[in-house]
């Protein structure tokens, strides 16, 4: 796993070159999330709803939740390692970090 700063995260989506996962709970999705990424919540059944999502494991995936506080996307990222997915990055600063900056948010 793979840490990556907002500034490279914001340059990766603009080439559209990555699968972006929000994975905290569809509440917290649905208040905010990162522009165009999909909420697969880290629970039980993460494994066969990622694979299900993101098929194709050579594809760059970036993780995050709320803050650096939040455990949430570097269990997630770790669960993609041992998945077999081969480019995978956590945003660990969250989605409190990216509108803090003033950067677009979907809701």
């Amino acid at each position: 796993m793979n840490i990556i700063t907002r500034e490279e995260l914001n340059k990766k989506l603009g080439e559209n070159s990555l699968t972006l996962v929000e994975v905290l709970g569809e509440d917290y999705y649905r208040k905010f999330h990162l522009p165009g990424a999909i909420n697969v919540p880290l629970g039980d059944d993460f494994d066969e709803r990622i694979e299900s999502a993101v098929p194709d494991k050579s594809r760059p995936v970036v993780v995050y939740c709320q803050n650096k506080d939040c455990d949430a996307s570097p269990k997630a990222a770790e669960r993609l390692d041992k998945l077999g997915y081969e480019e995978v990055y956590d945003y660990e600063a969250g989605k409190d970090d990216w509108r803090e900056a003033g950067l677009p948010v979907e809701s």
